[in-house]
């Protein structure tokens, strides 16, 4: 994982080992970041996490996370929420040991991207995906630029069965860990969740 400060660039060198099957336009691009704070205009970007599924929500690859390094002033400047949270998961500790610029991030992304999934071809996949996409737009916009202009939201499922089938929506529970990477999984398995039991396909 690219919390470590160690591992700061990626290119596709460095992902070879993930070339093990052509880009899929049906591939889904599922996306999760931690931020300072809930403003692009005055918060940023700590951690994000990406995993790839196929169109049936199967697992196809996983990208390293990586903890994107920001000055203290932005850290200080985080509410006691954040702070708190943020803190109690480590991200506070790795952010500040990271030497991952966000166009270090930006392009690590890209370059595991560009291996499964052909430009604009994914919406951009997960819950409250539109708060991900404006952080994306403002500090990293060639990563937000790979993306489908749609967005696949979770969090629409959710509030549509909370109000027409409410022992459905109660059926989700969910962890809230505030992890890039957990709270990708915890999505797509949501989104399981409601094709199995609201959706209802067949």
């Amino acid at each position: 994982m690219c919390h470590n400060p160690g591992l700061v660039r990626f290119t596709r060198m460095h992902l070879k080992g993930w070339r093990i099957m052509a880009q899929d336009p049906n591939h889904l691009i599922w996306l999760d970041m931690e931020m300072t704070g809930l403003e692009p205009e005055r918060d940023r970007i700590i951690e994000i996490a990406v995993i790839i599924t196929d169109s049936q929500l199967n697992e196809v690859a996983v990208a390293p996370v990586i903890t994107v390094h920001q000055p203290d002033s932005v850290l200080d400047a985080m509410d006691d929420w954040n702070k708190n949270t943020h803190g109690k998961s480590g991200l506070i500790d790795r952010v500040k040991a990271s030497t991952v610029s966000e166009a270090d991030a930006e392009a690590g992304m890209l370059a595991f991207l560009q291996e499964w999934v052909p430009q604009r071809a994914s919406p951009m996949c997960g819950n409250s995906i539109g708060q991900d996409r404006r952080f994306l737009a403002r500090y990293m916009p060639t990563l937000e630029a790979w993306f489908h202009y749609r967005n696949l939201d979770v969090s629409t499922l959710k509030e549509l069965a909370r109000r027409w089938k409410p022992e459905v929506a109660k059926g989700v529970v969910k962890q809230g860990r505030h992890e890039a990477l957990a709270d990708i999984q915890e999505s797509i398995a949501e989104l399981r969740y409601y094709r199995d039991n609201f959706l209802r396909l067949e």
